[in-house]
């Protein structure tokens, strides 16, 4: 037999790839995260700064001037940067002045129930994961208060956030640790700060399909109680901490999946509009009804506050991608969101060096692209902002 019909221990070659791999994600965060390998914002232009506070640059400048609020750093060129945290405390300063409450703090008053928002599909592709962690860094960046949630175990949203769950996450610290059934932690023990003022993480990591293999085993013995509000429960505990959760669900209707559209205030399904993805949401949406219907005569409260499709990595130029977004505005109406998330370089380019859009310097790309893609997914995440305070009566 020639060496290259030498029959492979197909387990020792999968986990010698696995490590050689993980290791090298490592060196890259090390090289990309100085010194610490630990993500930091970066500064925003007083233009910026002043478009997410909604105010002039000339009224941050006369701040600035008057000594109010925090000094921003100031280059050579006499140009203004401010901080993720300078950015804040302008908000708090502004809202002690402002016309009417909420104008610079837009989250919850007296009344408002947290905001639950499940992000969902089951095709890979569908820009699921980018679409979870650029709506939580905009609220955030916004003004709302963040709990981003990371349920499906490949974990792309923890890489995106900074966090390498075989490097960092030896010890537990995701969401299974807080819905378990033998011995749950307090919810707020797997909640982690990030390098965003306003956002929080509860990472992810392969250890949540103890979850989904740990329910049956729980139903059989008759002790799993109603296992689809075990999400919803371990979150009732942060309740007064968060204006909105965001979730980021498995690509698969599996129990993890289930107990988060439970928990959920506000569904979001992303769609990429090719025929095939169309198709296979046919058989998504089909399925999730089945279950909902299931768990709704289990005696679980299955209505929301809204639904909507995001239409995803969408091109304008492409002519059978324009018939499928008229085909599915047609059938849905208003239940698809007005604003695209347009497909982009400069996202995909983001995400190689684990960032998204808001992270990275606009000069990194031609300006024309990323202004293009910053305007298309401000669009989509305010429009969501927007259904969030209608939500609330606002």
């Amino acid at each position: 037999m020639s060496r290259a019909d030498t029959p492979e221990d197909l387990n020792a070659v999968i986990r010698q790839h696995s490590e050689l791999l993980a290791a090298q994600l490592y060196s890259q965060r090390e090289s990309l995260f100085p010194p610490d390998a630990s993500k930091t914002m970066r500064k925003f232009t007083s233009g910026e700064a002043a478009a997410l506070l909604g105010v002039n640059d000339s009224y941050l400048r006369k701040l600035h001037l008057d000594g109010k609020g925090p000094s921003p750093e100031v280059s050579s060129g006499n140009r203004r940067h401010y901080s993720a945290e300078d950015i804040h405390n302008l908000r708090i300063l502004l809202e002690k002045t402002a016309r009417k409450p909420g104008d610079y703090l837009p989250g919850r008053r007296a009344g408002d129930h947290l905001q639950i928002i499940g992000v969902m599909n089951f095709k890979g592709g569908s820009g699921k994961t980018t679409s979870s962690a650029h709506l939580a860094q905009r609220l955030a960046l916004k003004g709302y208060r963040v709990l981003a949630i990371d349920l499906d175990p490949q974990a792309s949203l923890t890489a995106l956030h900074g966090v390498q769950p075989e490097f960092d996450l030896l010890d537990g610290g995701t969401l299974y640790d807080a819905i378990r059934y033998e011995d749950p932690v307090p919810i707020v023990e797997v909640i982690r700060k990030t390098y965003i003022p306003n956002l929080d993480l509860i990472p992810g990591n392969l250890e949540l399909m103890e979850f989904e293999h740990e329910t049956p085993r729980a139903l059989s013995r008759g002790n799993a109680g109603l296992f689809f509000f075990r999400v919803k429960e371990a979150l009732a505990q942060v309740d007064d901490r968060y204006d909105v959760i965001v979730i980021d669900c498995p690509p698969q209707l599996g129990f993890l999946t289930m107990s988060a559209l439970s928990a959920a205030t506000g569904v979001l399904v992303t769609i990429h509009p090719e025929m095939l993805d169309v198709m296979s949401m046919s058989q998504f949406l089909r399925m999730t009804a089945d279950l909902m219907d299931v768990i709704a005569d289990s005696g679980a409260d299955m209505s929301h506050d809204w639904m909507r499709y995001l239409l995803t990595r969408y091109e304008p130029t492409d002519a059978p991608q324009n018939r499928i977004v008229a085909f599915l505005r047609t059938m849905y109406g208003d239940k698809v969101l007005n604003a695209p998330m347009l497909k982009s370089t400069a996202i995909s380019d983001a995400g190689l060096t684990k960032q998204t859009l808001y992270e990275v310097e606009r000069s990194a790309f031609t300006r024309t692209t990323y202004d293009r893609a910053i305007e298309s997914l401000n669009a989509v995440n305010d429009e969501i902002a927007q259904l969030i305070q209608k939500t609330w009566g606002r």
